[in-house]
């Protein structure tokens, strides 16, 4: 905890008390646990949003990754031309090749 031992502490609350008094020390008490409970919530809140901020943006690339990859491959499909029909000649000479029917059966 900030490099402070027992010791440490101990002098700061014997400070704190001579400084202070017996009366106003746990009033300064409450109120720097308020401070310091206030300075965690927002620290939650800043980190959430960071988080929050992240995601959204790791989401963005993958959905710009994935469009990119689906139009690359309409463009390679669209280059392939169409494929061959069955019944027809293209069609009817593959499957010769293939050694198939129509349906893909030997």
């Amino acid at each position: 905890m900030f490099g402070l031992g027992l010791p440490e502490l101990i002098v700061i609350f014997v400070i704190a008390l001579v400084v202070f008094g017996p009366k106003k020390l746990p009033e300064l008490g409450k109120a720097l646990g308020k401070g310091l409970a206030e300075f965690k919530r927002a620290t939650e809140e800043v980190k959430e949003t960071i988080e929050t901020e992240v995601r959204a943006a790791e989401s963005t690339i993958d959905v710009k990754k994935l469009k990119e990859d689906i139009e690359g491959k309409e463009a390679a499909l669209k280059a392939a031309g169409p494929p061959p029909v069955a019944g027809s000649e293209t069609g009817a000479q593959a499957e010769k090749e293939k050694g198939t029917d129509a349906y893909g059966k030997s």
